[in-house]
């Protein structure tokens, strides 16, 4: 969890009440030295101020989306307008909160984007499992599974790639046995759930 506000009172107080809800706070004063000493691969997200010297919020969200990093944003200004809060939203911030901030509303906002960060990162393990199985299979097994998703039976498949229905038996056996599946069903989940925009 990160707070990235150059107003030290704000910083401070917005830690201790994250920090008394149990999560774990790092607090930073700028943008920059949350860019120079955050780990990409950390679960959480960030309270981000808008307003401040050098990089200011809109501009790291920009940055980290360029970057692919995961970590979802919620937005803290004493001054936003509509076109501001609808840019930050449509680049996928969890919330866009104006200061003072509510503690029960800022505390709902962290709970969804602590949410989305597991449901992100869980898909994107998933991904990362089907396209490591998917690499140790060889093209014809490839094929061969391809042809499975679809429904075709073994004598199918024989017929569409030119080959005995015994030669496809064995090939989709030894996929099946690469992918850890022991159904079509759970194949096609595997395959699915791998893809980026795959669902839970």
């Amino acid at each position: 969890m990160h707070v990235v506000d150059d107003d030290a009172s704000v910083r401070g107080a917005l830690a201790r009440l994250l920090d008394g809800r149990g999560w774990s706070v790092f607090a930073h004063a700028s943008a920059e030295s949350f860019v120079s000493s955050h780990d990409p691969e950390a679960h959480g997200c960030i309270v981000l101020d808008v307003a401040m010297p050098g990089l200011d919020g809109l501009a790291l969200q920009q940055l980290l989306a360029r970057n692919g990093e995961l970590m979802p944003i919620i937005f803290l200004t004493g001054c936003a307008d509509v076109p501001m809060c609808a840019g930050a939203m449509r680049e996928g911030a969890i919330d866009f909160l104006t200061k003072p901030v509510d503690e029960e509303v800022l505390l709902a906002a962290v709970e969804r984007g602590l949410e989305r960060d597991f449901q992100r990162r869980s898909a994107r393990e998933r991904q990362h499992t089907a396209e490591e199985r998917l690499s140790t299979l060889t093209p014809r097994e490839r094929e061969v599974l391809t042809h499975v998703m679809e429904g075709r039976l073994n004598k199918q498949i024989a017929a569409d790639l030119g080959t005995a229905e015994k030669t496809v038996k064995v090939h989709r056996a030894r996929a099946m046995e690469k992918m850890h599946v022991r159904s079509v069903a759970e194949l096609v989940r595997l395959v699915e759930r791998g893809r980026p925009d795959g669902s839970a």
